[in-house]
């Protein structure tokens, strides 16, 4: 009894030193303790995301892969397989699991170290939140309090629920639902019961037991963990068997993007990080974009197939580089395969390998170790590239142009693969609303991968003839028509200042005199151009070219300016022709509609300017200055003040001279006159005729000195689009073409241009815009009169044959005499210094 009664003492005596150790511990350690508390209100770190206007994936930005999950859609599989092998007494214990713990500090006390861990699913909890994985006493002490204060607050499905969405998982991905489509691909209710074991096992080392590491350590942690929920009664015989014998397969998957459309993606980031911070990556923010996706991915294939065509066209410049020469010994495919997967590849081109070479074939193999085969249709357009302007002969059989062991790009192009190259030239694409600004598709270069440089929106260019609408709409403002007759003929004007004399000449050289503005803008004419800005003046045209949001700094005072001396971005130019498409209204373009946060609440939403036409408030209206639009922030500014804007969008031209432009654009398209009469004549933009075949579309060309840069703006209801094509490296030009034997009559040659170099990829984008958009009839605009002129003089006429058309005009700025009374002098001709024919 004595014994019992000591033995007693001792037990009660280590009771109280026990329960004293624990409770000074607790209150050394509560000063370092976390409120438990913010679990309930915690913002689970997940990635930001972009969408299109229609909410296709175009991008996400973070560190963490995650896709939170509730409880009630973890599967109840996962549930079991986590309780099994992690916390078998999860719904028993508070917290903690004193088994466990015992289990530990012998190991410890044996050993001298913390060998072996005891933590109970809410204890990982605890440390994923608010401590580190470091094997320490203390850390251990401070996880068991906090452990327990969590089991205080929260219930078993919510501790269950966090733990699910924080657990580190390997590559990125932080909790289930993203570790299940990192490696499977799947939702996380579609996988399997093998593959919810697989992931369950993972949090022990999520680095080295995935099945993308190691797929053996992956099989042999997912056979515990069934092995552990069969013993614990969660699956069958039947059901363990066959989850421990299906195959395991899992590869990496990466984000699911819907839509190529990474340089608006790139913006958009921009923007969001510029408003709200560095936190935005990892704040589950969706970031909606004006694009819309069918009209993206239309730009996005126009713009790199013309790219490619244009290159192409220019000659082969050979492969990549030789992997083995003639006499040496062939590589093996796996060399092959490994070298080719630390190749880039550049959307649709793929770096490959010639294995085999025959008379009018090639066989190559891919990055999958698959090997194909390029016809003769797929490369007979690779003659020698020597320089821009010149081109080797054309090939005869493959060995003029591929040898075995050459590393080169390949193409699949209608069920096809096609010998390719990755374009020197670059090239960008712009198409917004007139109607609010919208940006509804945009491509900043070839291939984003390859360069991250955008393009469309930082890249300022001069625009050669793009520039003269802008000029003659100046004139029309001042009184011209489009009927005044505009001498054509060239200009030889000595320049003091220069020492030289000045003598801008027509592309191509052909002069035809006396010419209806409508024809010299059409065909862009470049010595009309320039005594159209000198009758208006060159300080004056300035000043008017501003109205369009125009940066002065970016329009050289100089005559050349009416040859396109000025310099602007495709946003830039596609913002100033949408002045003329919705009638004289100057919008800023913008590219995101609106945020949400990670559970759906609005944060943003744009409110861009309207354009209002009737009985609207003349002060509102014209709240702006539009003289000093020039000096408009850039496009990021332009987007993150869009709360802002003022109601409506300020008036810069007149509803009637925006008409008489697009007239004259319209021309540039679909000409005038009557070709069984002799009388027809076509604009620079000719080609658009046919594949597009109505009359609502209009556009204008440019090329500058020696074709550096090809452009081509245009619009078609709803839409204005802009394309460039160039060199970033400025001392390159676009160069000229000779016809290839191999290919048939379509082929392009000659000088680069706007309408060959551009326009094609215009056109390809609008066939697609507009296929589901009904032609639109002509709207006249208050105060516009149609009148019967001569088509030589431009004043009115009685007849009705071939000599005569009809031509619109600002009503009172129509022609008074006719004809007879005036052929003598040459009709209606505009004078500019009193001697020379304006």
């Amino acid at each position: 009894m004595k014994f019992i009664k000591r033995l007693l003492i001792l037990a009660i005596v280590c009771i109280l030193l026990g329960v004293g150790t624990i409770f000074g511990f607790y209150v050394y350690v509560k000063p370092e303790l976390p409120d438990v508390a913010t679990l309930k209100d915690v913002e689970l770190q997940t990635p930001m995301q972009v969408f299109s206007s229609d909410g296709k994936l175009i991008s996400q930005f973070g560190e963490k892969r995650r896709i939170p999950v509730t409880f009630d859609q973890l599967p109840q599989d996962l549930i079991d397989a986590l309780i099994a092998t992690e916390d078998s007494r999860f719904y028993e214990h508070p917290g903690i699991d004193p088994i466990g713990i015992t289990r530990a500090a012998i190991v410890v006390a044996m050993s001298g170290s913390a060998k072996q861990g005891a933590s109970t699913i809410t204890q990982q909890l605890a440390r994923n939140f608010f401590l580190s994985n470091e094997k320490k006493i203390m850390r251990k002490i401070k996880e068991i309090f906090i452990a327990i204060h969590i089991e205080q607050l929260l219930t078993k499905e919510e501790i269950m629920a966090l733990y699910a969405n924080k657990i580190f998982l390997g590559y990125r991905s932080y909790g289930f639902g993203a570790a299940a489509r990192v490696y499977f691909g799947k939702d996380l209710n579609d996988l399997t019961l093998s593959e919810l074991a697989t992931l369950a096992g993972m949090p022990k080392a999520p680095s080295t037991m995935n099945p993308i590491y190691s797929i053996e350590r992956a099989t042999n942690r997912r056979n515990v963990v069934l092995k552990r929920m069969l013993d614990e009664g969660y699956v069958t015989r039947s059901e363990y068997e066959q989850a421990r014998n299906e195959p395991l397969i899992a590869r990496y998957h990466g984000a699911e993007i819907e839509l190529n459309a990474p340089y608006v993606a790139e913006l958009a980031r921009a923007w969001a990080v510029e408003k709200y911070g560095e936190g935005v990556y990892e704040s589950g923010m969706k970031v909606y974009t004006t694009v819309d996706s069918r009209l993206q991915q239309s730009a996005q294939h126009a713009t790199v197939s013309n790219l490619l065509a244009y290159d192409q066209r220019h000659g082969y410049r050979g492969a990549v580089a030789t992997l083995w020469g003639d006499n040496a010994q062939p590589w093996s495919s796996e060399e092959i395969v490994a070298h080719l997967k630390k190749q880039p590849s550049y959307g649709e081109l793929k770096p490959a390998v010639v294995t085999k070479v025959e008379d009018k074939t090639a066989n190559v193999e891919l990055q999958s170790g698959d090997i194909v085969t390029l016809p003769w249709d797929g490369m007979k357009w690779a003659r020698r590239y020597i320089t821009d302007n010149r081109q080797g002969s054309a090939p005869k059989q493959t060995a003029d142009i591929l040898s075995v062991g050459e590393q080169i790009w390949v193409q699949h192009i209608d069920d096809a693969w096609h010998l390719s190259q990755v374009p020197d030239a670059n090239t960008a694409m712009v198409a917004i609303s007139p109607d609010n600004g919208a940006v509804k598709a945009l491509v900043g270069g070839f291939n984003f991968v390859h360069s991250k440089f955008n393009r469309a929106t930082q890249s300022i260019r001069q625009v050669g003839s793009s520039i003269k609408p802008f000029i003659y709409s100046a004139a029309i403002d001042q009184g011209m028509t489009l009927a005044t007759l505009v001498n054509d003929a060239p200009i030889n004007r000595w320049d003091s200042s220069q020492g030289v004399a000045w003598r801008p000449k027509n592309s191509p050289p052909t002069y035809d005199g006396p010419t209806r503005a409508r024809i010299g803008l059409a065909q862009s004419k470049n010595v009309m151009a320039v005594r159209v800005l000198r009758r208006v003046g060159l300080d004056e045209t300035i000043d008017f070219l501003t109205r369009f949001g125009f940066k002065r700094d970016d329009l050289p005072r100089a005559e050349a300016l009416a040859l396109g001396a000025g310099s602007l971005t495709p946003m830039e130019m596609a913002q100033g022709f949408g002045v003329f498409a919705n009638g004289g209204y100057y919008l800023k373009p913008f590219y995101i509609v609106k945020v949400e946060d990670a559970f759906g609440v609005l944060k943003y939403t744009a409110t861009p300017q309207t354009i209002c036409r009737e009985n609207c408030d003349s002060q509102q209206a014209n709240k702006r200055d539009s003289a000093n639009l020039l000096e408009e922030e850039n496009l990021l500014e332009q987007t993150a003040d869009m709360e802002n804007q003022p109601e409506f969008a300020p008036k810069v031209l007149s509803e009637q001279n925006a008409f008489l432009v697009r007239e004259m654009l319209e021309a540039n398209i679909w000409g005038g006159g009557d070709w069984r009469q002799g009388t027809g004549w076509n604009g620079t933009g000719w080609r658009a005729q046919k594949p597009l075949n109505r009359r609502d579309i209009g556009g204008k060309t440019g090329t500058t000195n020696d074709s550096k840069d090809a452009w081509y703006t245009g619009f078609a209801p709803g839409l204005v689009a802009t394309v460039w094509v160039g060199f970033d490296d400025h001392s390159r030009n676009l160069g000229k073409t000779s016809r290839n034997a191999n290919l048939d009559n379509t082929q392009t040659s000659g000088a680069e241009a706007g309408a060959k170099t551009s326009q094609p990829a215009w056109i390809d984008f609008m066939v697609d815009a507009l296929v589901d958009v009904p032609a639109q009839r002509k709207v006249l605009p208050s105060n516009i009169v149609k009148v019967r002129i001569d088509r030589d003089t431009g004043l009115l006429t009685r007849k009705n044959d071939a000599s005569a058309m009809f031509e619109y005009f600002e009503k009172g700025s129509e022609p008074t005499e006719y004809v007879s009374a005036a052929a003598s002098n040459g009709g209606n001709i505009y004078e500019s210094d009193g001697e020379e024919l304006f």
